[in-house]
């Protein structure tokens, strides 16, 4: 999945003299390559119905997820296309919720007359994708829009996951210990454990099998959780920035030598402390005296919030039978 769902944009995030106003200034003559759009976004429908055809294949057969058997699917679904129909719930519900977190990013910065691109989507063998992100190719020249854009995305993304994990949680089942078998194990978010104790009182997260459905909105909690690190300008960056400008490069330093020992739940934690240490701590400056409302304080709180829920401190550990 993708850590950051827009670049940096090409041109550096100040004022040229006085304070930041309400509204940047687009740039111009940004020509579309849709289809380029088109094309990730076609590749990505169809990796991610593969291995959702792989899950959906394994739920009924009362057996463990494994990406590594998902792979001899392609050349099966290659000769037989029909079966991928049984990866739809999976892809579409997966992509969905990624669409709407990026469309969060892109309406805002519509809004707010920033200009962006469209969608890129990132198709991967590895559960069907890597995520998606937006470039934002003009400057951000207040900390209100800055805001707005950065917590649209996951905010608008939470909605949607929020009945996919209901409804996939409806359509799971109960297999004891399903979740420590097989060859890798998902931790389970606060946010699913919560609604599972709704659906299934007193059994414990270890004997729920994931419906495909309930397994493309864990993966959305995933993405959601990672792009809400106070970090760098992952979404979470930006938000902390909007409210802490000058104490966002120490906090970002800070919990980026954090995620370093959690890699002992999970390597990915250890990968991502390296990487943002050295390659994303630093945010570009926006030169503004101007004050959050109360309303985008208020809003900042609830992205707090989605991120204790989608949080987990293993989301993927190697295991076995």
């Amino acid at each position: 999945m993708s850590s950051q769902d827009f670049s940096p944009a090409p041109y550096p995030f100040f004022e040229e003299g006085g304070h930041g106003g309400e509204y940047a200034i687009p740039a111009s003559g940004a020509r579309e390559r849709y289809w380029l759009y088109g094309l990730l976004f076609a590749v990505t429908v169809f990796t991610t119905t593969v291995v959702g055809a792989g899950m959906q294949s394994d739920f009924q057969r009362n057996v463990p997820f494994d990406i590594e058997r998902s792979y001899s699917q392609y050349l099966i679904f290659w000769r037989h296309p029909s079966l991928l129909i049984a990866g739809l719930p999976f892809s579409l519900t997966l992509l969905t919720i990624l669409m709407a977190h990026e469309l969060g990013h892109y309406v805002a910065a519509m809004y707010h007359r920033v200009d962006a691109s469209l969608p890129y989507f990132m198709p991967s063998p590895f559960l069907g994708t890597f995520g998606a992100f937006i470039r934002i190719r003009s400057p951000i020249y207040s900390k209100r829009v800055l805001f707005d854009i950065g917590a649209a995305g996951p905010l608008a993304g939470f909605l949607f996951l929020l009945p996919a994990l209901s409804v996939g949680l409806a359509f799971s089942k109960v297999i004891p210990n399903i979740a420590h078998q097989g060859l890798m194990q998902f931790g389970a978010p606060g946010l699913e454990r919560l609604m599972e104790q709704l659906v299934f009182p007193g059994v414990r997260s270890a004997d729920i099998y994931l419906h495909p459905v309930a397994r493309a909105a864990w993966i959305g909690m995933f993405a959601t959780a990672l792009n809400l690190l106070p970090i760098g300008q992952l979404d979470g960056g930006h938000i902390l920035y909007a409210f802490f400008p000058r104490r966002h490069k120490l906090v970002s330093k800070l919990l980026c030598l954090v995620l370093l020992p959690m890699g002992w739940f999970w390597f990915g934690w250890l990968f991502w402390g390296v990487v943002l240490l050295f390659l994303g701590r630093r945010h570009p400056a926006i030169y503004d005296d101007a004050a959050l409302t109360p309303g985008r304080t208020k809003l900042g709180w609830v992205a707090l919030i989605v991120f204790l829920l989608c949080f987990t401190w293993a989301p993927i550990v190697a295991g076995g039978l």
